[in-house]
């Protein structure tokens, strides 16, 4: 039965700023934790490992990552790598690959971003086909093989392939055009940043929740007899400091893009390893 009691409207309004973080919170979070489509994707083959540096075990599991990812953002990636006994230049290997096997995840010579490994001359080199080249241009690749290259060199391939995977993943998804390095960017600044601003949002609402303070500095200054008694500036020292720039004696990405003998443009970026 009812006793006519109610509860204090100070004690709702806590109540009121938890239930605000939680929705604002969840909203925050929504565009960061993309929720996986429940159909499931054709399984093609996209590691394409002729140097066999794969083991059977790592091939099927980064074929199932790639055509995950291949789904999501409707974009063939993929991995290619060769012993190259012709000795043709890592871009012609790339080409000539996308020419013949005609990649695409929307249409044969469509979506994709691929990645060439040149065993014979140590080379690697990634590229972007149509929508593949507009989200990763040739900035963006760079970016690719700057980040795997010393996983490469150090012949940690599975983990160098996993790496592109995710950052074409990543950028496929980022408008063209930005730097995929900002800090905005990053998933652990939006969540420091979600929770910053929903603590900021509680806290005013408790703050305000409890009753506005009127008493301020002004309520027991007397501003007629109140002034500057004294001020002193004194200039202690300067100092200058220098900083040794290092030099980069790292292999520098280059190549850039070009167009296929088939008429197919493409971005583009080649490193050694």
């Amino acid at each position: 039965m009812d006793d006519g009691r109610r509860i204090p409207v100070s004690q709702k309004r806590p109540l009121v700023a938890i239930a605000a973080l939680i929705v604002l919170l969840v909203t925050m979070f929504a565009p960061i934790f993309p929720i996986s489509s429940a159909s499931a994707a054709e399984n093609k083959n996209l590691i394409y490992d002729e140097a066999n540096l794969l083991s059977e075990q790592d091939r099927n599991e980064l074929n199932a990552l790639a055509n995950q990812y291949s789904a999501e953002r409707q974009t063939d990636l993929i991995i290619y790598t060769t012993n190259n006994e012709e000795q043709k230049s890592d871009k012609l290997l790339t080409q000539e690959f996308y020419d013949n096997r005609a990649p695409g995840y929307d249409k044969p010579h469509g979506n994709t971003v691929m990645l060439t490994l040149d065993m014979y001359n140590r080379d690697v080199y990634a590229a972007g086909f149509y929508k593949g080249e507009e989200y990763v241009d040739n900035s963006r690749a760079d970016k690719i093989t700057e980040k795997i290259a010393p996983d490469l060199s150090d012949g940690n391939y599975r983990l160098a392939f996993e790496k592109f995977l995710n950052l074409s993943y990543e950028y496929l998804d980022l408008k063209p055009g930005v730097n995929p390095d900002n800090i905005l960017f990053k998933t652990w600044f939006q969540l420091a940043a979600s929770l910053a601003v929903g603590g900021i949002v509680v806290g005013v609402m408790m703050y305000r929740s409890g009753g506005r303070v009127t008493v301020n500095r002004a309520t027991y200054e007397d501003s007629e007899n109140s002034h500057v008694i004294d001020r002193q500036d004194r200039y202690i020292r300067t100092t200058v400091t220098k900083t040794k720039i290092e030099k980069n004696n790292n292999n520098g990405g280059g190549g850039g893009g070009g167009t296929t003998a088939g008429g197919h443009s493409h971005s583009g970026s080649s490193r050694s390893f």
